[in-house]
């Protein structure tokens, strides 16, 4: 793990309270709905692959969106999502579990928890399908990668550079996600996909997170080969009031959106999409 003095001052935050949080009371025990099928399913259907995420809050979004997180979901589910990602944050993301077991209990759709796990006791917190691993926050990633597939959980290691990657795949892990943002500074380059990307097995499931905003990022990130994506803000629209749907909509459709679509819909939309900071 890198020293913390390497990331934001909001990032050591969420990790000191990460540290400090308890697990959960006993040891979960999932049958985990696959992600493999659900994003064959959309690359069949002719929908982007999309995991939308419902997010509350964070500390790079321009205010809070405070509707029920069910109904956000179902609404994300409605647009054509093949998977949904709860924040379980509670201090910096207004995320929780009890909202993920809502959720999970609502939609068919495999259900990622998004958290800062550091150690075993972490995974226990709630049942999910899949459970996001922060690479850099993680000393022995491959004892957490083997501790959460024998709880059923499907592991997404997020990484964010090459030498990341490289640790990820030595962990065994078939799961990755690319974080566009910065842990240092907090600012997005979707050049991060593609500059890691070249370096993913094509037997690794390889996820876009961050920064994808409009139709034209997808595609951006679909030409870098990205199998997925993973998009918050751009679909939350924190602060405002726009149409879950709608914003899921119309990134899944952005492959088979013709050239003016795609520019009325990239001019509607000036929020930057994040993911975890």
């Amino acid at each position: 793990m890198n020293s913390d003095t390497e990331l934001a001052p909001a990032v050591q935050s969420i990790l000191a309270a990460a540290r400090e949080r308890a697990g959960g009371e006993g040891v979960v025990d999932v049958d985990a709905r696959p992600l493999a099928d659900t994003l064959a399913d959309a690359e069949a259907d002719g929908r982007v692959p999309l995991i939308a995420e419902v997010k509350p809050t964070s500390p790079t979004a321009e205010g809070t969106r405070d509707d029920d997180p069910v109904e956000l979901a179902r609404a994300m589910v409605a647009g054509g999502a093949a998977a949904i990602s709860v924040l379980t944050e509670p201090s910096h993301f207004g995320g929780s579990p009890e909202a993920l077991t809502r959720i999970r209990e609502a939609v068919d759709v495999p259900v990622l928890r998004k958290d800062f796990v550091v150690d075993e006791d972490g995974l226990d917190l709630v049942e999910a399908d899949l459970l996001l691993l922060i690479a850099r926050f993680v000393d022995d990633l491959e004892g957490l990668v083997a501790a959460a597939r024998e709880r059923g959980l499907q592991p997404l290691v997020e990484v964010h550079d090459r030498d990341e990657l490289e640790t990820a795949l030595e962990a065994g892990t078939d799961l990755i996600g690319v974080n566009n943002r910065d842990l240092a500074t907090l600012e997005v380059d979707l050049g991060t996909v593609e500059s890691v990307a070249p370096d993913v097995p094509e037997d690794v499931t390889l996820i876009a997170e961050s920064g994808v905003s409009s139709p034209a990022d997808v595609r951006r990130m679909r030409e870098a080969d990205a199998d997925a994506l993973l998009v918050g803000s751009a679909i939350m629209d924190h602060g405002g009031d726009s149409d879950v749907t709608e914003n899921t909509r119309r990134l899944v459709r952005a492959e088979s959106m013709n050239a003016a679509d795609s520019t009325r819909a990239s001019a509607t939309t000036d929020h930057d999409g994040d993911s975890q900071t």
